[in-house]
């Protein structure tokens, strides 16, 4: 890629956030908290898509895409070790999403 100052903006960035979160403590915390606000997002917006109904269809589509987008992203480098840790912590948000949403189905479901 060309080096222009938005490329250099964002390497840098990535690099310091990467740097930051180098030490193991912080990056299960980083994780943990990713989780958990995956399933809280997952849960507002299951309860704010339920509750207006016409909500539900593109909501579920706009879910879906993210998902899978999300996924093809994180699984689609060969290589963890050249996986980035920002890769990772939306590959778990993403997770907790999947999670509450599951959790959500079994409520109603029984």
């Amino acid at each position: 890629m060309q080096r222009t100052r938005l490329n250099t903006l964002v390497e840098t960035t990535q690099n310091r956030f990467d740097e930051a979160f180098k030490n193991p403590w912080r990056r299960i915390s980083l994780s943990l908290i990713s989780v958990l606000f995956g399933f809280f997002i997952g849960q507002s917006v299951s309860i704010t898509a339920g509750q207006e109904a016409y909500w539900d269809i593109t909501v579920g589509i706009f879910l879906l895409i993210f998902t899978e987008t999300i996924s093809r992203i994180t699984y689609s480098q060969g290589n963890k070790k050249l996986r980035s840790f920002s890769i990772d912590i939306l590959n778990l948000f993403k997770i907790g999403i999947t999670y509450s949403l599951y959790v959500e189905a079994l409520k109603l479901g029984s």
